[in-house]
């Protein structure tokens, strides 16, 4: 992405692809749809000249949802074992808490589940939201879309790790021995926010 030390210009992107995609949700007038269609053009303008990125390739992540344009949901597992913390290892060779997007027929809780059964092997029983946080203001490089990530405590019931599609490994670290990370996924002060739920049973859920 180009230097760029203001981020209007992601913003103002963002709200004309917002105010576009609820236009041609709602409009039935011809005419206007054929307006929208161009402002949420424009927003991909905006944003293949300040990323660099070619425009075809940004309207196929910038302008692909139908329907009024809502946050996407990604869940992270918190699992704890001898005070130290469960991470994944993926095929970049970068750590992250087991998770991904909700899938549209599952919950926080049954996903998070799922997620950790499919990256990291185990089944577990998804026990107490930590945070929902909006992920551009806490995760780099920020996104085009806006994501709300929910943390789950999670215990342990069975299973063991099986290498798979998404991930090579998996391994309980401390707090001061945390690897190099995902860190468009998860980052080390989220971690640390794990870490201070799992210590604190009088927990309060954390949330932007």
């Amino acid at each position: 992405m180009k230097e760029n030390t203001d981020p209007r210009w992601l913003e103002w992107a963002k709200e004309l692809q917002f105010i576009a995609q609820a236009g041609l949700t709602y409009t039935k007038d011809p005419f206007d749809l054929e307006r929208f269609e161009r402002i949420r053009e424009i927003s991909a303008e905006i944003m293949s000249h300040q990323s660099d990125l070619p425009l075809e390739k940004v309207k196929g992540l910038f302008c692909n949802e139908t329907g009024f344009q809502t946050p996407k949901l990604d869940t992270r597992a918190a699992i704890f074992k001898d005070d130290k913390i469960l991470l994944v290892k993926e095929k970049a060779g970068v750590w992250s808490l087991p998770g991904g997007w909700v899938d549209v027929n599952q919950t926080i809780k049954t996903n998070t589940e799922k997620e950790v059964k499919e990256e990291a092997g185990l089944d577990v029983k998804a026990v107490r939201l930590i945070a929902v946080q909006d992920r551009n203001l806490h995760n780099v490089p920020p996104y085009a879309y806006n994501v709300c990530k929910a943390f789950v405590l999670c215990e342990v019931t069975g299973g063991s790790f099986q290498s798979n599609i998404e991930t090579t490994e998996s391994r309980y670290f401390s707090l001061d021995e945390i690897p190099a990370l995902a860190e468009e996924k998860n980052s080390k002060e989220q971690i640390a926010m794990c870490f201070a739920a799992y210590q604190d049973k009088n927990w309060e859920v954390q949330f932007d």
